[in-house]
């Protein structure tokens, strides 16, 4: 086994570029809630470099300072297209490192993360490097301490990108030459840290034991505060959650989905109640444009409650079709990811010169069990789509395949359906009568107020219909108040039979 190498300023000389990798452990993914078909960088200032032992600055008028414990590669040799095969050759070893980063900032750069990830020693590199050609590197451990706890433990088995990978997809691009540093990325466990805390990183050498030694650096606070000639910090409760690694870590509160809200009481409540009385109760909110606007409905007026998944398609353009439309595309993983009591709402600009669904989809859509399924655009085979037993609610119906008028472009994202912005997670309701958009924070008092609302308009319409009069009844004044009371206080019965 080779010496460990020292980790200096002679190392920092020879790093002509510092590449960093955005999502590439399993654990970090999960958290973040979406998962990378293909890894994806940003660089950081060589600037940015530190050696073990030395302090990093919270700027004055930041809160959200983080660490990422991560296991750092130096090149050894030029790299340029290399395969993945051979990449790990080019490697000259590897070391512990820190992927610091102030998050009040991450605004400022739209995703670059010059200013959050940049400053002065918000890279800590060392304390001593491991020669790559004593490694191997699906069999490494990475560790962070704050204050001697325990942070962060994980080894390269959950790497979802292979370190081999990264090197060979870098240098389709750019040659990686000697000295060039590229951090791989950080496992969950990463949160923020105050002036006073100490951070330790370590990378071990599960098969040898061999280690990194401990990576140390300490936050102070800084006095300085940013001028007014460039970006101020800013930070909003994504920011906090990212910066913290979840929202309950951030000390916010969990953010609602429909899911979370439909219990059996309130969807008990949205099975009771026209679609109408839903959209009047909105209404009083503040809430006018929520009513999705598609003439056709297969199934009639069954009642379909679920939470919204969304797809959006752009205009179809040749070029961008034949890149994104066949094969496995967007509308095809859209339709497989939806689960069980989903439904699954497709923006198409309202256009029905094409399809946007068959019944292959609709009845693979059914198998999952999504709840039903909205489009502003075109149905195909809609015989035989009305003929499952998935509710579908359309704008049209059109034997055209999507590549006519539609290029699948993204889902799970806020869309436009009918005229309304739907959101992931958006509670629908939906019937031939209409369909209506909850917001989650919503529904429950929705749900509730509507259903006292149904009650009294069922009341109303019986008076009615035994020949009473409008005036002083729909409103109800205090007299009838008083006999819809009593009704109520004798536990609802028949109205037909019921004496006032």
């Amino acid at each position: 086994m080779s010496t460990p190498i020292t980790v200096d300023e002679t190392t920092f000389a020879k790093a002509g570029k510092v590449l960093a990798v955005h999502l590439s452990y399993a654990s970090r993914a999960a958290q973040r809630g979406r998962t990378p078909k293909f890894p994806s960088y940003f660089m950081k200032a060589s600037s940015s470099l530190a050696v073990s032992g030395s302090t990093v600055e919270r700027p004055a008028g930041t809160e959200l300072l983080a660490f990422e414990g991560e296991i750092a590669l130096i090149m050894g040799t030029a790299a340029r297209r290399v395969s993945v095969e051979d990449a790990w050759n080019y490697v000259g070893s590897i070391t512990a490192s820190n992927d610091l980063g102030v998050h009040d900032m991450k605004y400022a750069d739209k995703g670059s993360n010059i200013r959050s990830k940049s400053g002065d020693g918000y890279t800590p590199l060392g304390p001593t490097a491991l020669d790559a050609a004593d490694i191997d590197p699906s069999k490494l451990r990475v560790q962070t301490w704050v204050n001697g706890e325990l942070a962060q433990d994980a080894d390269t088995s959950e790497l979802l990108f292979s370190f081999a990978q990264i090197i060979a997809d870098l240098s389709q691009q750019m040659t990686l030459h000697p000295g060039d540093i590229i951090l791989t990325g950080t496992p969950a466990g990463s949160t923020v840290f105050f002036p006073g805390d100490v951070v330790e990183v370590e990378v071990t050498d599960l098969l040898t034991g061999a280690s990194t030694g401990k990576l140390k650096t300490t936050a102070v606070q800084a006095t300085e505060t940013f001028a007014d000639f460039g970006n101020q910090p800013q930070v909003n409760e994504k920011d906090k959650e990212d910066a913290y690694g979840d929202r309950e870590s951030a000390g916010l509160a969990p953010e609602l989905t429909g899911k979370d809200v439909l219990t059996d009481e309130v969807r008990a409540q949205l099975e009771s109640v026209a679609t109408a009385t839903l959209s009047a109760t909105l209404r009083k909110r503040g809430l006018n444009n929520v009513n999705i606007e598609v003439p056709g409905a297969t199934k009639g007026m069954q009642r379909v409650i679920g939470t919204a998944r969304t797809l959006r398609y752009i205009p179809n353009r040749e070029d961008l079709f034949k890149a994104h439309g066949g094969g496995y595309n967007v509308q095809k993983q859209a339709i497989d990811a939806v689960k069980d009591g989903e439904i699954l709402v497709m923006e198409a600009r309202g256009e029905t010169g094409s399809a946007t669904l068959g019944d292959i989809l609709a009845l693979r859509s059914q198998t999952l069990g999504a709840a039903g399924i909205i489009t502003d655009g075109g149905v195909r085979d809609l015989n035989a789509v009305t003929d499952l037993d998935i509710p579908v609610f359309y704008n049209g119906a059109h034997p055209a395949v999507l590549g006519r008028k539609h290029v699948a472009w993204d889902r799970d994202i806020t869309v436009a359906c009918g005229g309304v912005s739907v959101q992931p997670g958006d509670v629908i309701v939906a019937d031939s009568d209409g369909i209506v958009v909850i917001p989650p924070a919503l529904v429950a008092e929705v749900a509730a107020e509507a259903a006292v609302t149904e009650s009294n308009d069922e009341f109303i319409f019986a008076m009615v219909k035994r020949g009473h009069g409008i005036e002083g009844l729909f409103p109800m004044n205090a007299e009838w108040k008083a006999k819809y009371q009593a009704w109520k206080d004798a536990g609802s019965p028949e109205l037909d039979s019921w004496e006032l």
